[in-house]
């Protein structure tokens, strides 16, 4: 029926000569639409009607507006009680895009509003189709008309205090509960138009809303609720709902609290309870804070629900209110103490409810209440560590507590203390109890070392030099005092407590407050560590990378650290170039190389040349074995991108014999040396390549045939990154490659 009418139009419009312009399409369909008889027909032209107006000018369709819109309006009036709906929901469409068209000067004149409140009438049409329809054409015209675009647009609507008082007439008309059909068709449009209204309309409505909860019917009270999730949610500017009115709303919305047995209405109202505070806080923080409190309190009684959603359900609102209301304010915090006043004094109310649920009466759903406290921990920590001091006290009574569940949460909510109240903090209010001199293999607090070897981070490496390492020297010590006395389970008890003490330094040395002031008092105890400790070569290796790469984050802290370069190297340099029975094991020794390439990157650049070329003497020296040769290559593999023009060109002479040794490994990292200096971005080894561009070209082709397999991979990608410098005078060199490369 569509393609037919469609036909037919495109013939009448065709023959008389016209461009089937969009204008030309609405002319021909509204003629049509004024002379059809079936509701096919009619339905087919609405339907043609509805996509071609959207896309007509809006001058012809406010210069049309009288006619069409009386045709329109006729149509709706005879489809109106019509079985067939189709036609009237495309029709109700054509007037929605009709009055969205018009210009602000339009809804100035009564036939317009008129128009529009015909279009409103169908809101609470019975068939649920047509309603949709019009419900949907009411908000396109409230929000998307085109002057609400423009550069002078009105801040509402000039429709939308009639249209609010259509939904308050209806809502008082329909009555009790015996109507409440009319009610929660009002109320559904009601959901979709309300952050549309002025502020005085939007209080009037609202009124209207909490009077129908009364009624106590479930739908009713389900829909309204819907109603101001929806205005809260919307983000409305303060010409609609002022912050003041937003938290009176909030006041009202406490007299209708479900019960914590109703698991629906429950969960609808702590969802528009989360809303209303969030754009609470966007409209006026301090207003939020101080009705924060009584939704904490409120949303802690809902944790002794006997339903798990409903639990689940509170924590994350409040989860939610920590992180959307509370962070982004925390910086601007000073310290938080019990005694301060607003607005911390609302924090500390707010904690206390939270903290509250460690009692016994909550012990079902503590996990639930961990989580929450954990987001308290992180959001909160640094400056309200005063008031939770004695909370981590009871956390750690909790977790000693006989067969407790939920020791991961717990170590999971006490990590997130650390992280922002530092280890000082949590063992200055939950002291570690272990001092080496203990009467018993009994450590209750044992296991906060993990915790903090997990969460330790902007912490101060001067308490690491002061409290951990003479506690890993006493643990050890009485470790060796075991072991002698041929006690091997108590001394491996004490081995792994002072292992586990040192495990904390990478996270010590992770965004350090203190490196200027307190590295130059650690580095030496950390030296003789890897040069005499294997066990924990791993760990402090691990530490200064971490401190290099996380730690110097001022060119004053990289130069603090780089001046020790001269100490560390060394004996890095040492470690490495040990067989593995003393250098330790294939991954010790790859973390050592590691820590050697990220000091490297802090370090003196003559410093390194002084290195480099005491590394070239002992490749050359009669005395070095292979595994020292290669261990040596490795580190000026290292080294080579860090020094100067003169100080490469040593080493390249140095190196060149072994492209043709035929000792496999040997050629390969001469190759490897050699690439790490041609793919190096620093000015000295981009020079070095440059002015020794011919000699380069020449060893690289002349060892096509003696380069082993190993040696092949860095070959190709030295000749690459000297390929990526050469310009057209080097053609023949790129054509000598093209085989070699093919193959």
């Amino acid at each position: 029926q569509i393609c037919a009418v469609l036909a037919a139009v495109t013939e009448v419009i065709r023959s008389r000569g016209g461009k089937e312009s969009e204008t030309e399409y609405f002319a021909a369909l509204m003629t049509t639409l004024e002379a059809v008889e079936s509701p096919e027909s009619l339905s087919a032209v609405a339907y043609l009607l509805n996509l071609v107006l959207k896309r007509v000018p809006s001058p012809v369709l406010i210069k049309k507006f009288s006619d069409a819109s009386k045709a329109f309006v006729s149509i709706v009036s005879s489809q109106a009680c019509s079985s067939s709906t189709s036609a009237l929901r495309w029709v109700l469409s054509c007037l929605a895009t009709l009055l969205r068209k018009q210009d602000l000067a339009a809804w100035s004149y009564p036939i317009t509003l008129q128009v529009y409140h015909g279009l409103l009438s169908f809101c609470v049409h019975t068939k649920p189709k047509v309603r949709k329809a019009a419900q949907y054409g009411v908000c396109s015209v409230l929000r998307g008309s085109e002057f609400m675009f423009g550069d002078a647009a009105p801040e509402h609507h000039p429709a939308a205090p009639s249209t609010a008082k259509f939904c308050v007439q209806e809502i008082e008309k329909a009555g009790g509960a015996k109507e409440a059909t009319t009610t929660l068709h009002v109320l559904a449009l009601l959901r979709d138009v309300l952050p549309c209204f002025p502020a005085a309309v939007v209080k009037t409505c609202c009124e209207t809303l909490l009077r129908v909860m009364t009624l106590s019917h479930v739908l009713v009270t389900a829909c309204a609720m819907q109603a101001f999730h929806s205005l809260f949610s919307a983000q409305a500017s303060v010409t609609c709902l002022p912050a003041e009115l937003n938290a009176q709303i909030v006041t009202a919305l406490y007299d209708y609290v479900p019960s914590t047995s109703d698991l629906q209405p429950l969960l609808t109202w702590l969802s528009t309870m989360e809303r209303a505070h969030i754009n609470l806080g966007r409209l006026q923080k301090d207003l939020c804070w101080a009705h924060l409190p009584r939704l904490f309190s409120t949303a802690m009684n809902c944790f002794l629900s006997p339903h798990s959603q409903v639990v689940s359900a509170a924590a994350q609102t409040l989860e939610t209110l920590l992180s959307e209301c509370i962070a982004p304010h925390m910086e601007d915090m000073g310290t938080v103490s019990a005694s301060a006043p607003a607005p911390a004094a609302h924090l500390c109310k707010m904690f206390r409810s939270v903290e509250e649920g460690l009692t016994y009466r909550f012990h079902a759903v503590w996990d639930e209440v961990l989580r929450v406290l954990e987001v308290f921990f992180e959001t909160c920590g640094k400056q309200c560590h005063p008031i939770m001091r004695k909370c981590l006290q009871s956390l750690c009574d909790l977790r000693l507590s006989p067969h407790f569940p939920y020791t991961a949460e717990v170590d999971q909510a006490v990590g997130a203390a650390v992280s922002t109240m530092g280890p000082e903090v949590l063992l200055e209010a939950v002291p570690l109890e272990i001092d080496g001199k203990e009467e018993t293999l009994d450590f209750p607090r044992s296991w906060l070392l993990p915790v903090l070897r997990d969460n330790v981070q902007g912490a101060r490496l001067g308490f690491f030099t002061s409290y951990f390492l003479p506690l890993a020297a006493a643990l050890k010590s009485r470790a060796l005092e075991f072991t002698q006395a041929g006690k091997s389970v108590e001394a491996k008890i004490y081995d792994t407590l002072q292992w586990q003490v040192w495990t904390l330094l990478p996270g010590f040395c992770t965004h350090p407050t203190d490196v200027l002031g307190a590295f130059k008092g650690l580095a030496r105890t950390l030296g003789m560590a890897i040069s005499e400790r294997p066990d924990l070569r791993p760990t402090v290796c691990q530490a200064l990378r971490t401190l290099i790469h996380k730690g110097c984050e001022t060119d004053a802290e990289r130069v603090e650290v780089g001046r020790f370069a001269k100490n560390f190297l060394p004996i890095l340099f040492n470690v490495y170039s040990q067989p593995e029975e003393d250098g330790g094991t294939s991954a010790q020794r790859r973390s050592v190389l590691d820590t050697v390439r990220a000091y490297l990157t802090i370090t003196d650049p003559q410093m390194v040349c002084g290195f480099l070329e005491k590394a070239s003497a002992k490749l050359t020296g009669p005395e070095s074995s292979e595994f020292a040769r290669l261990s040596i290559l490795d580190l000026v593999v290292a080294m080579a991108p860090y020094a100067d023009e003169q100080s490469l060109g040593s080493l390249y002479r140095t190196i060149q014999p072994s492209f043709q040794s035929k000792e496999r490994s040997m050629q390969k990292k001469a190759y490897r040396v050699l690439e790490e200096v041609c793919a190096a971005p620093h000015a000295p080894c981009q020079a070095f390549v440059r002015s020794h561009l011919q000699d380069l070209q020449a060893a690289l082709l002349d060892s096509l045939k003696s380069a082993a397999s190993p040696a092949k991979r860095p070959r190709l990608k030295c000749l690459f990154h000297i390929v990526k410098q050469l310009s057209a005078e080097h053609e023949p060199f790129v054509t000598a490659l093209v085989p070699e490369v093919s193959m």
